[in-house]
């Protein structure tokens, strides 16, 4: 008589009782009672939906008087189990092994089997990786957009709440049972926090471009660290700035009314209106200039503003560049198992 032992839970046989065994003239027993059982095994699921699992199955005797062997080869055993196997299409049967513990000090005589199993992945891959992949492009190519003239933030934000729409009906597909947390709830999880970065990203440069004006000037840091070091990085140098402070404190000077005098010879006979035509023609020319220059201030924070934006989406495109290749290669080298 034999019974069945694994580290797991394992219901109670519901095959039909059969209260007969063959006994052959030279000693040897054949039991053919079915057995029927559920039984559990633990899942390594980290490498899901590429994962592969191992589960072990041991027969033991009840007393040291029986001596267990296999009866048939493994390989007519791995051919019909090939044949009955149902496994509703998500796993394949990869490897069946058996072997008899033989070591000195055991009781009985065991037969353990191990048995291999391959999740298939196209379907969690056609459901939960492409969809997933494809709005986190979406977003990056999000950055296209000029944030001065369209509501990017608008855009992004409607992409995160339709990624969380996603992630809220994907989530029957994903695993809930296993010691470790699988690789691809970590995958969605920085796919998700990075649309939320881009997002807050998005607003900051918004409002540099629409206030960076009313700002003071750039700190000494962040003109080190910004323009200079990670704008060399993104290939957005820092542009030569120009000098508009003699043309600020002159026109200044000419709205106070503080312009310098007209030649002597010019004063007397020049009449006072044209005089003041004048003033204000110069003062007029130099808001022009000011205006068409651009004060230094807002374009050292529009460039600060435009070196960020470019620096995220590098670090957008190197996420998704470097997660596809492996997703890819993962899924291939499944397959050729």
């Amino acid at each position: 008589m034999l019974f069945f032992l694994l580290s797991y839970r394992v219901s109670k046989n519901t095959a039909p009782f059969v209260p007969y065994v063959h006994v052959y003239s030279d000693g040897m027993i054949y039991d053919y009672s079915p057995v029927r059982v559920v039984s559990t095994c633990r899942l390594n699921i980290y490498t899901f939906p590429f994962d592969v699992q191992n589960c072990t199955f041991t027969f033991v005797s009840y007393t040291n008087d029986i001596m267990v062997e296999l009866n048939r080869p493994i390989e007519e055993i791995i051919k019909k189990t090939l044949a009955v196997m149902t496994t509703v299409g998500e796993w394949k049967l990869m490897d069946i092994t058996a072997h008899k513990e033989t070591r000195p000090g055991l009781q009985f005589d065991r037969l353990i089997f191990h048995i291999g199993l391959r999740r298939k992945s196209t379907l969690y891959v056609v459901n939960l990786l492409i969809p997933s992949c494809s709005l986190i492009t979406v977003d990056l190519f999000s950055f296209l957009l000029p944030p001065q003239s369209v509501d990017r933030s608008a855009f992004k934000m409607t992409l995160i709440l339709g990624y969380t729409v996603f992630l809220l009906l994907m989530n029957d597909l994903l695993p809930v049972t296993g010691n470790t947390i699988p690789l691809i709830n970590v995958f969605f999880a920085l796919c998700l926090a990075l649309m939320v970065a881009s997002l807050l990203e998005t607003i900051l440069i918004t409002h540099l471009y629409s206030s960076s004006s009313r700002f003071a000037p750039v700190p000494r840091w962040v003109r080190e660290v910004v323009l200079q070091k990670l704008g060399c990085c993104v290939g957005l140098p820092p542009k030569p700035t120009k000098d508009h402070s003699g043309k600020m404190l002159l026109c200044e000077e000419i709205k106070a009314g503080k312009t310098p005098p007209m030649p002597l010879e010019l004063e007397d006979t020049t009449p006072g209106e044209l005089r003041k035509l004048g003033r204000d023609l110069r003062a007029i020319r130099l808001q022009l200039e000011q205006q068409l220059s651009g004060d230094q201030k807002s374009e050292e924070w529009i460039q600060v503003a435009s070196i960020i934006d470019r620096f995220l989406f590098g670090l957008y495109t190197l996420f998704i560049s470097v997660s596809s290749i492996t997703m890819i290669w993962i899924w291939v080298e499944s397959d050729r198992r």
